[in-house]
C-alpha cells in the first residue's frame, strides 16, 4: 500500500488503561517510523511515558487533578481493588453494580475534559484522529476531520441479534438466556445512555445509537483473530476491518532467570495491570500454582510489594509481555483482549480466569474455541486448576493447532494493516 507523499499529524486518544495505550503506541509507532507526527491526548497519569517513546503529549485530566502525581492509569487501578467483590458475582448482577458504574465513570471523564480536548484539537490540527476507547469524546467525532475508532476489546462490542451480548460470557450456541440479559443490561443503562446521549448532541455531535456509548468512525479498526472471530453470526460493514493481532514493537530484551532454568513446563501468569489490584485473588491463585512442578513469571502487578512468590515463580511489577510469551508453554490469563490475542499471536494454548467486562466473553470464546480452558477465579480447586495445566501441556494436537494459527496471524501483520488504514483515511 505505501505511505501518503506528505507527513501527516495523527491525534490519537486513548483510554488509560494499559491495554489501549499499549494498542496505540504499537500502531503509532509504526506511524511515526513513517516520518508521521504522532500526539497522543492520553490522561495525565501517563505524562512522560510517552515522550520516550517518540511521541508527542498533548494529555488531559479526566477529573480535577490529584493533589500528588499519579502513577499510569492509577485512577481504574484503584477502582478495580475497591470494587473486586463484585466481580464474584454472575455477570447479569454486575450489570448495576459494576458495568454501570463503569460507564458513570467513563461518562464523567468525556464530559469533564470535553473543552481541553477541543484546545488540544485546534493547537494540534491534526489530519486524523484516533481513538481507542468505549465512550464517546464529542470533540474527536466534531472537528471535521477523519475519525477513526478502534475496538481493543472483545468484539461482541459490535452487537448482533445472533451473537451473545456482551459482558455476559454467555456462550454462543445457547441462547437461553440472552434475551433476560439484554432487557437488563435496557433496564439498568438506558436513562444513563438517554442523558449522555443528550449531551453528546449538544456538543454538536450527531446522536448516538441505540444504547450505544460511541458512535462508529470514519474507520473502524478491531483487534481480534479471524479463527475466533464472530462474523459468520455478525457480519460487519465496509468500514470495519480487523486486525488479527496487534502486538508492539519493542526494544526490549527479557532472560529467563537462572531461577527459572530446570524441569516442568514454564508458564506465564498474569491478572493484567487492572486485575492484578486484587491482591487476595493473586495470592490465591499463587499458592495453589505453588503446589505444581512447573516455573511461572509472574507479573506481579501496581501492588507488587505486597505479592510474595514461592521458589517455582520469579515476577516484577512490569514485565515485557511480548518478549515473555514466545517462551512458554501455556499462559494463565484474566482474559483481557491484549493478553488474549497476543497469546493467540504467539500460538499459546490459555488458561482463562475472567473478572470483569469483556474477559468474561474472551474466556467463553477461548474455551468454545477449543484455545483454553475457563475458571472461575473464585471458585477453582486445586483439582481443577491442576487438571486444566496438565490437560493443555500434553493436547500436542493443540499445541499443534495454534503453532500454525499464530504463524497465520503474525503473517497478517495487524500492526502495518492498521498503520495502512489510518493513512489511507487520513488521505482520502
Amino acid at each position: 500500500m505505501g505511505g501518503p507523499l506528505r507527513p501527516l499529524t495523527v491525534l490519537f486518544a486513548p483510554e488509560s488503561a494499559y491495554g489501549p495505550t499499549n494498542n496505540c503506541v504499537g500502531i503509532g509507532g509504526v506511524l511515526r517510523r513513517r516520518g508521521h507526527r504522532v500526539v497522543f491526548a492520553a490522561e495525565a497519569s501517563w505524562k512522560g511515558r510517552l515522550t520516550p517513546l517518540g511521541f508527542e503529549e498533548d494529555l488531559v485530566d479526566l477529573a480535577p487533578p490529584p493533589e500528588q502525581p499519579q502513577d499510569a492509569g492509577r485512577f481504574w487501578k484503584d477502582f478495580v481493588r475497591d470494587t473486586a467483590p463484585e466481580f464474584r458475582k454472575p455477570t447479569i448482577e454486575q450489570l448495576s453494580t459494576w458495568i454501570k458504574p463503569v460507564w458513570e465513570e467513563l461518562i464523567s471523564g468525556a464530559r469533564y475534559c470535553e473543552p481541553r480536548m477541543k484546545e488540544i484539537i485546534d493547537r494540534v490540527r491534526p489530519d486524523v484522529i484516533v481513538e481507542d476507547n468505549v465512550v464517546c469524546f464529542p470533540a474527536l467525532t466534531t472537528a471535521g476531520v477523519p475519525f477513526v475508532r478502534i475496538v481493543s476489546c472483545n468484539p461482541l462490542e459490535m452487537k448482533g441479534e445472533r451473537v451473545p451480548p456482551p459482558f455476559s460470557g454467555y456462550p454462543a450456541g445457547n441462547r437461553s438466556g440472552w434475551d433476560e440479559f439484554r432487557a437488563e443490561y435496557d433496564r439498568t443503562h438506558r436513562d444513563l445512555w438517554s442523558d449522555f446521549g443528550t449531551w453528546v448532541t449538544e456538543q454538536g455531535a450527531r446522536p448516538l445509537p441505540d444504547l450505544e456509548f460511541i458512535h462508529e468512525g470514519d474507520l473502524n479498526l478491531y483487534v481480534y483473530p479471524e479463527s475466533a472471530d464472530y462474523t459468520d453470526a455478525r457480519p460487519l460493514g465496509p468500514t470495519w476491518h480487523r486486525l488479527d493481532s496487534s502486538v508492539r514493537e519493542t526494544r526490549e530484551r527479557f532472560t529467563l532467570p537462572a531461577g527459572l532454568t530446570g524441569g516442568g513446563a514454564l508458564i506465564y501468569f498474569s491478572l493484567g495491570s487492572l486485575g492484578s489490584a486484587d491482591v487476595d485473588l493473586m495470592r490465591r491463585v499463587i499458592a495453589s500454582l505453588a503446589r505444581t512442578p512447573h516455573r511461572y513469571i509472574v507479573s506481579k502487578g501496581p501492588l507488587h510489594e505486597e505479592i510474595e512468590l514461592p521458589p517455582n515463580m520469579w515476577g516484577e511489577e512490569f514485565l515485557p509481555q511480548t518478549r515473555i510469551l514466545p517462551l512458554v508453554d501455556l499462559v494463565i490469563t484474566h482474559g483481557g483482549n491484549n493478553t488474549t490475542t497476543e497469546a493467540l499471536h504467539f500460538g499459546k494454548p490459555m488458561i482463562l480466569l475472567p473478572l470483569f467486562w469483556d474477559q468474561h466473553d474472551n474466556a467463553q470464546r477461548m474455551a468454545e474455541r477449543g484455545y483454553g480452558v475457563r475458571l472461575d477465579p473464585y471458585r477453582f480447586t486445586d483439582a481443577r486448576l491442576h487438571g486444566a495445566i496438565d490437560r493443555l501441556l500434553g493436547d500436542t494436537a493443540l499445541r499443534r493447532a495454534l503453532t500454525e494459527a499464530g504463524e497465520t496471524i503474525r503473517a497478517r501483520d495487524g500492526l502495518h494493516t492498521a498503520a495502512d488504514l489510518i493513512e489511507r483515511a487520513a488521505t482520502g
